[in-house]
């Protein structure tokens, strides 16, 4: 899923440092963002927040947010271990205002924004104080943080969902995410390494021309132990990006498979508008052809770029699905995806565009 961003903002991804259970970005590579182009990295604020709304939504779409079966295992580590949070005690506080405001589920998107969760804590604090008005911020940066935290955070029964949701998932940070992150996270290094490196030597190569002709020149490549198969996406500008997908537990392919699925939305959505009605997209028809056109835009792209890739993606996102990943999978694909004609041969000719101009 993409949420595009036209703000510029200062030094906001480009945070890193090294291996860690804390910080801000850690950097299995060992690399600095000027030292590589799209670096990957993992972020425990990134993890944290999005743990904090896997714990509160039910995630029943086709391609899911969370890695699959994600809510109940950690509730059952929480319950093994007899901890009762404040993201525990808030929860039916929390959802009950989800329910009835969904640009709250926008927030997911906030972390991605920030370089640490000190920062982003520091900055939400100033947001509730000054009631939301990016006038009172003090500066253009802040302002401009304030303009972002407001198109999910706008009212003020929302900036007030906010200041609990922030101190329930900070509580959750120090009595079991830090550790757990820590643990899980250190667990997955050499998985995490070997995605890297298989990005930067054989795929981030191939990548780079589509990348570079849609506007995605570089970026942080996130690997999260939240995501399932929909990752999340903002765009700054065509150097400034961020890309959280999944990250993986055997098998380091799955990183670039989410990464081809995120990276073709600006291809998905365009394809998608030119080809619906207004009564479609005023019926949300238009978002249902997004999220299928996404899956198997990742699989043409990939198809032209990294072929040997095409059976793994397939397979991956049938699984996502709850899908059979045996027999004639690229049929199953189609139907378990399916795409009218029309959005499908938009999706093919701009495709053959982006490329063509490498």
């Amino acid at each position: 899923m993409k949420r595009i961003c036209v703000l510029y903002l200062l030094a906001v991804v480009g945070c890193s440092s090294a291996v860690s259970g804390g910080g801000a970005a850690a950097d299995p590579a060992g690399t600095s963002s000027s030292a590589a182009v799209w670096p990957v990295r993992t972020r425990i604020h990134l993890d944290l927040w999005l743990h904090g709304y896997a714990m509160l939504l039910r995630d029943s779409a086709k391609v899911p947010v969370f890695n699959p079966g994600y809510r109940d295992r950690l509730q059952a580590e929480k319950n093994r271990r007899g901890l009762n949070t404040l993201l525990d005690a808030n929860r039916e506080q929390l959802q009950s205002r989800l329910s009835i405001s969904p640009a709250l589920t926008n927030g997911q998107f906030a972390p991605l924004y920030f370089g640490s969760f000190d920062q982003m804590r520091t900055t939400i604090d100033r947001f509730i104080q000054a009631q939301g008005d990016p006038r009172a911020a003090g500066d253009q940066a802040m302002a401009q943080y304030f303009a972002i935290l407001g198109q999910s955070f706008p009212a003020a029964a929302d900036r007030e969902w906010l200041r609990l949701f922030t101190l329930a998932v900070e509580d959750e940070r120090r009595q079991f995410y830090q550790e757990y992150w820590t643990s899980q996270n250190g667990a997955r290094l050499g998985v995490v390494r070997a995605a890297d490196s298989l990005w930067q030597s054989a795929y981030r190569p191939r990548f780079q021309g589509f990348l570079n002709n849609t506007q995605q020149e570089t970026g942080d490549f996130l690997l999260a132990l939240t995501l399932g198969g929909e990752g999340r996406t903002v765009n700054f500008s065509a150097r400034q990006n961020a890309i959280a997908v999944t990250m993986p537990e055997t098998d380091p392919l799955e990183a670039i498979y989410v990464f081809a699925h995120e990276v073709v939305n600006s291809i998905v959505g365009t394809a998608v508008h030119d080809n619906i009605t207004p009564t479609e997209q005023r019926a949300g028809t238009g978002a249902q052809y997004a999220l299928t056109g996404t899956v198997r835009a990742g699989a043409m792209l990939l198809q032209r770029i990294a072929p040997e890739l095409v059976t793994g993606y397939t397979r991956y996102y049938l699984a996502q699905a709850r899908a059979a990943t045996t027999g004639d999978i690229n049929a199953r694909l189609a139907s378990t995806y399916p795409l009218p004609q029309g959005i499908h041969d938009a999706i093919n000719r701009q495709l053959d565009v982006v490329l063509g101009g490498i």
